[in-house]
């Protein structure tokens, strides 16, 4: 499917002295001395003099000379895998690489980081339920009414300390991105959500039923009755029905289903659920009357409070203030894709790292009102910042239509999807589709000897090849292109033990980074723990919301 929008942008212009206007030209030359993208060369010794036959893996029949099987120089470090008619495999295998020795490079410290997140929820947790336990006289539970009042008090301190947890991890303050990663938060914030549904029900439940033991009387006239004696009971009954109805629409399935906007307008509710529910716990919870209960659950609820102003409008807006982002151009790179570049001031001082993205407005008629997040696909540089759209609905389809100098309001940078986090003096990047985009950033700042193994259904849909190429001759890479429908003999055999370790066979000394959609993604984790790589050399940034 064509873009209109991107039909002329090939087309040279009069006027070529402008910086953006050579990018379209690149595209075609990119080996001209004029080279935007150009790099320091890598210098260093090349390994494929060492390289192994694999005389024990199947022939692949000679294919016909295409531009895409058979590119004219016979040392490009490139090579496409489709389906073959003939061989009853459908698989090429890369040149094998010689072992290497277990050696790991100096890496950023993060388990320590991680760790000690983990120790400091636990901790407040464990401080939560202690403001019940020190408040409850010895002996005070000795029958089931007053059991189900405990649990019901404990249970509504573990939703409350939930709440604010849940809050503080999507605040986008950059400590806690950068210590957990944007990845790790998403999957606990989900976790802790179904926590915290559950939680907020059963105190209600046993609260109730606690009750209705105590006054002999029916559980639904109890609840009829506490919700209409006290006023705060209705704010709270209002929050737990928003919160039944955000748990309802983070359900996977219909997560999937919903447009972005209307899910993402949902979720907004959340901070509406706080403010309702800690009036709640204020008003009527029987163990934050206590002297130190005074004092830690409102200072709990102000280090929530001023982590969401820091990170959702004081670190924004500073950012945009420094750099002020705007359009500089846009660019097709395929069928139905295309590259946005950013211009702005003081990039060198933007602390963005490749394979990290970046939530955009563009501040126009179709998007002021709307943000998305869009991975960098070239490593930064002072001169520009570049994201790279594949279209899938109405609002990537008008971003082909921005005009340059459109404002841009950014926020970022995310993510630890980045190269600073290797263990390993080797890589092996994997990208599906549009999952690219990070990949390529990525190759800028990987060791030599780095694989890139690319998945697309179709030849056009393989997009940076020029570039990938050009790269893996800088800095001793290797690309390998499987092309195909999911069915055929060369995809079907990747993500198989032997498939991959033909492609690489010492896969479990590498660190590996997967982005792509969550069913290729998964494919290959699931591979790959059979190839026995540990759990800190794999890296990943699927497609979610």
């Amino acid at each position: 499917m064509a873009i209109p929008a991107f039909q002329d942008q090939r087309e040279r212009p009069d006027d070529d002295d402008g910086y953006f206007a050579d990018l379209r030209d690149s595209r075609n030359d990119w080996d001209s001395p004029s080279n935007s993208y150009a790099r320091p060369t890598w210098n260093g010794p090349s390994h494929a003099a060492e390289r192994p036959s694999w005389d024990n893996l199947p022939d692949w029949p000679e294919p016909e000379p295409t531009p895409l099987s058979a590119p004219a120089d016979p040392y490009r470090r490139d090579a496409i895998v489709v389906e073959s008619n003939t061989s009853p495999t459908g698989w090429k295998a890369g040149t094998g690489f010689p072992m290497p020795e277990d050696d790991r490079p100096p890496a950023e410290a993060t388990s320590g980081n991680r760790l000690f997140t983990v120790l400091l929820f636990f901790s407040g947790l464990a401080t939560s339920v202690a403001l019940w336990l020190f408040d409850t006289q010895a002996g005070a539970v000795g029958d089931t009414a007053s059991l189900m009042l405990a649990t019901g008090r404990v249970t509504g301190l573990v939703g409350g300390y939930l709440l604010f947890i849940q809050l503080l991890m999507m605040s986008r303050v950059s400590w806690l991105e950068e210590w957990v990663g944007s990845r790790d938060l998403l999957r606990w914030h989900r976790w802790l959500g179904t926590s915290l549904l559950v939680a907020v029900l059963a105190h209600i439940v046993t609260i109730v039923y606690g009750y209705a033991l105590l006054a002999e009387t029916p559980v639904v006239d109890q609840a009829w009755s506490v919700i209409t004696t006290f006023p705060e009971m209705i704010s709270a009954t209002v929050a737990t029905g928003l919160l039944v109805l955000l748990s309802f629409t983070s359900i996977r399935w219909l997560r999937t289903h919903l447009p972005y906007e209307f899910w993402h307008l949902i979720h907004l509710t959340g901070y509406l659920v706080l403010l309702l529910g800690y009036g709640h716990q204020v008003a009527t919870g029987a163990d934050l009357s206590g002297r130190f209960a005074s004092y830690f659950w409102p200072g709990l609820g102000a280090l929530v409070l001023a982590a969401l102003v820091w990170g959702r409008i004081v670190e924004p807006v500073w950012l945009n203030a420094r750099h002020r982002f705007s359009v500089a151009e846009v660019v097709a790179e395929g069928a139905n894709t295309f590259s946005i570049y950013i211009a702005a001031k003081n990039l060198e001082k933007l602390p963005a790292q490749a394979g990290q993205f970046m939530r955009w407005r563009f501040l126009n008629a179709n998007g002021w009102w709307q943000s998305h997040p869009f991975s960098l696909s070239a490593a930064p540089n002072k001169d520009w910042l570049r994201l790279t759209v594949t279209v899938a609905g109405r609002h990537t389809a008008k971003l082909g239509e921005l005009r340059p100098g459109t404002p841009v309001w950014a926020e970022g940078p995310f993510g630890t999807f980045t190269a600073q986090r290797r263990t390993r003096r080797r890589a092996l990047l994997i990208a599906g589709g549009s999952g690219i985009a990070p990949i390529r950033a990525l190759l800028e700042d990987m060791p030599p000897d780095t694989i890139v193994i690319y998945r697309a259904s179709r030849p056009d849909e393989l997009v940076f090849r020029a570039e990938l190429e050009e790269l893996a001759e800088e800095r001793d890479a290797w690309v390998r292109y499987i092309v195909g429908s999911r069915t055929d003999p060369g995809p079907r055999r990747l993500f198989t033990e032997d498939g991959l370790r033909g492609l690489v066979p010492d896969v479990n000394r590498r660190d590996v980074y997967l982005c792509g959609p969550p069913g290729l993604v998964n494919a290959a984790v699931a591979t790959l723990k059979q190839l026995d790589v540990p759990d800190s050399q794999l890296h990943l940034d699927p497609f979610e919301f």
